[in-house]
């Protein structure tokens, strides 16, 4: 059994807070890269040059790279051979959310309760926290930074098994139709099939943290992931909604196996500020 103390898990929740908000992932950045090389409409090349360019001063200058600093949503795959000391996980880990925030002076976002009042917590937390627990003496810990414009375009539908693949792609790319400019396009968008309601939404957000164009290891799902794709930069939104052929970088799917009269479908879509950072302990 191997101890990991929360000092530790706080500390590395609040380095990452900032760190995910202050810098693009290189995956990210690569892909804008090339899609400012293709893109066929110049106001879409010049949207995505000013993307980069504010990605480069928000890592020189280290400040965010989007006012909305997000909610922290954060994946845990806790090693069952690791026993964690020192107080509370979930305290741990917004105790590191309130240090990351404060420090790094980012925009705290956080209201309760979700409807009468919405009071600003003033430290964003709670963070959302969803534990895995996997084989090992190894915690890994990583945080997605979820934006407000973007978590609002979800989306969740229970097909009928006979709707299948077709009724996946129609379901989606109306979706990312429907969503138009709102989520801050070019965007990345993750597909959740499977499971149940709530697992099939917990799917989709988790497909996000897929390196950008990484494909689903299943031959069938991977060439899915093409088609949505092609399907949803057809729709011609474009960068910032101003007109062009890149409006997602990437459809990242998962699936999970579901009971034979449910066919759940989630989409969630994230932000061209893709911010997410992981840490080993």
């Amino acid at each position: 059994m191997r101890e990991i103390s929360t000092s530790q898990i706080t500390d590395a929740v609040a380095r990452m807070c900032q760190e995910a908000n202050f810098l693009l992932p290189e995956d990210v950045t690569a892909a804008i890269a090339r899609a400012a090389e293709d893109e066929p409409s110049d106001v879409g090349k010049h949207v995505l040059q000013q993307i980069l360019r504010n990605a480069e001063i928000a890592a020189a200058d280290h400040v965010p790279l989007c006012q909305d600093c997000g909610l922290a949503a954060i994946f845990v795959e806790l090693g069952q051979d690791v026993h964690i000391v020192g107080g509370a996980f979930q305290n741990a880990i917004d105790e590191g959310v309130r240090i990351g925030y404060r420090d790094g002076y980012l925009r705290k976002s956080v209201v309760r309760p979700p409807i009468f009042g919405r009071v600003n917590t003033k430290d964003n937390t709670p963070a959302l926290v969803y534990v895995d627990l996997v084989p090992g003496d190894r915690l890994r810990i990583t945080i997605m930074t979820k934006g407000g414009g973007s978590e609002n375009m979800s989306a969740l539908a229970m097909l009928t098994p006979a709707d299948g693949a077709q009724g996946v792609k129609e379901f989606v790319t109306r979706t990312v139709e429907k969503a138009g400019s709102n989520p801050c396009p070019p965007i990345i968008v993750g597909v959740g099939i499977g499971g149940t309601a709530d697992h099939a939404m917990h799917l989709a957000k988790k497909a996000l943290l897929r390196p950008v164009g990484e494909h689903n290891a299943d031959p069938e799902t991977a060439a899915l992931e093409d088609d949505l794709l092609a399907r949803v930069n057809q729709l011609g939104i474009g960068p910032a909604g101003f007109g062009g052929r890149t409006t997602a970088l990437a459809v990242h799917v998962e699936t999970h196996p579901c009971h034979m009269a449910s066919l759940p479908v989630a989409v969630n879509i994230q932000c061209h500020s893709a911010r997410h950072k992981e840490v080993v302990l």
